[in-house]
């Protein structure tokens, strides 16, 4: 007993002194070292290093070091070359049989990482070469094609972000979400950049060829990521039951390039949360000035021609309505997961600033307006308070009001 409690020790005090040589040869990273020079470093002192290590990293950077989030993100990139060819567990036994199960998230995941290499390294990376030869208006026209096809991109890092993240969130994996939220931002800008560098073209040549190259890297880069680790992370982490919903919220958000050739059927299914909602359905919900069954409710908010989103006064997304146009997609994954997580990194700073004023007293709601695909959105926050002006949370209110803004004249009668 004692061997087997000393082998314990060492392998724990191992894992540890892995950890720190890994740590110092990030920040060597931070402070400018090359990638040269940090590989040898990394190969000599580290050797293979495994996805939860990468995961433990990352989180370890921002929470003991204090290295900022959007810091981390830019050595991602940098990192990540360290580290390639030294992922022990990247072709997993376990994480293949996951890839082969069709119509899996990530067997989709991966199928669209398929289509998004042969665009980016094929046709982009073709057409990118051509116009750095010439600029002619048939070659601009060309890469705008591509770029305006890469665009789509944006379904397969949301289903990424809104339903993979929360729940390995809430395994207290933050580090690894964090960071490639705000890669995946990245990406999103430059590409939007290039569509409309491409657009207004008049002679800016290197600009443009500086920023696709950026595009062609980064997207390269992420596939790598998330084949290597993110997804391997996941598929050690989460349950079957949790894949399940991963699968039946994607549609909401949608897919890039492709569709799931079929529906993913599970051997097993879960009977539990049917079993709890059935149980509710029949229930009825008495209010101060009514009274109405689960289901009424639910329709009722659900018809609303606006979107409700409410937190908790802990920050903690409790509801959402869902009808059927919704201008910001939502999936169920968000439920219970803290509202600084469901934005972007690069906008936290504003949530949290108005979540703070209405926890103070200092306001009682707040407006924004703004232009979104072809929608003039109005967007209300309204902080929530009981009958001793206690905070009980948030409430979000989303409009879409171009068709209100073009009302003119008076309308009496039916039509």
């Amino acid at each position: 007993m004692s061997e087997l409690i000393n082998n314990r020790k060492e392998l724990k005090k191992e894992a540890s002194e892995r950890q720190r040589l890994l740590k110092e040869i990030i920040k060597d990273l931070h402070v400018g070292k090359s990638v040269e020079e940090v590989k040898a470093q990394f190969e000599n002192a580290v050797g293979n290093i495994s996805v939860s290590e990468i995961s433990q990293l990352e989180q370890a950077l921002m929470e003991e070091e204090g290295i900022p989030v959007e810091e981390v993100q830019r050595l991602c990139s940098v990192h990540t070359a360290v580290f390639k060819g030294s992922i022990d567990d990247i072709h997993a036994s376990s994480s293949q049989k996951l890839e082969e199960e069709v119509g899996h998230p990530i067997h989709t995941f991966k199928h669209e990482n398929k289509e998004i290499d042969l665009l980016v390294n094929f046709k982009l990376q073709l057409h990118y070469e051509r116009f750095e030869k010439d600029d002619s208006p048939e070659n601009v026209q060309k890469l705008l094609e591509d770029i305006q096809l890469l665009l789509d991109i944006d379904k397969h890092y949301s289903r990424k972000e809104n339903l993979l993240f929360p729940f390995l969130e809430k395994y207290g994996i933050y580090g690894p979400t964090q960071v490639m939220w705000g890669v995946d931002d990245t990406i999103r800008d430059a590409i939007k950049l290039a569509k409309q560098q491409l657009e207004d073209y008049h002679g800016d040549k290197q600009d443009i060829l500086n920023n696709i190259y950026f595009i062609i890297q980064e997207t390269t880069e992420m596939i790598f990521k998330e084949e290597n680790i993110l997804f391997p992370m996941a598929q050690s982490t989460l349950t079957e039951d949790e894949w399940i919903k991963i699968a039946t919220e994607s549609e909401e958000i949608g897919y890039c390039f492709i569709k799931p050739v079929e529906k993913w059927i599970p051997k097993r299914v879960s009977i539990q949360e049917k079993t709890s909602i059935d149980m509710i359905e029949d229930g009825l919900i008495h209010l101060e000035t009514g009274i109405l069954s689960v289901k009424q409710l639910e329709l009722m908010l659900n018809h609303l021609p606006v979107d409700i989103t409410f937190i908790d006064k802990d920050d903690v997304v409790r509801y959402f309505s869902h009808g059927k146009e919704r201008i910001f997609a939502r999936t169920k994954a968000v439920i219970g997961r803290t509202v600084q997580n469901c934005h972007p990194p690069k906008s936290v700073h504003v949530v949290e600033k108005l979540l703070e004023e209405f926890k103070s007293g200092e306001k009682d709601c707040e407006d924004f307006w703004i232009k979104f695909k072809d929608k003039y959105v109005y967007i209300r926050y309204f902080a929530v308070r009981n009958e001793q002006n206690e905070y009980i949370g948030t409430l979000e209110f989303t409009q879409n009001i171009q068709p209100i803004q073009a009302i003119d004249g008076e309308k009496r009668i039916l039509g």
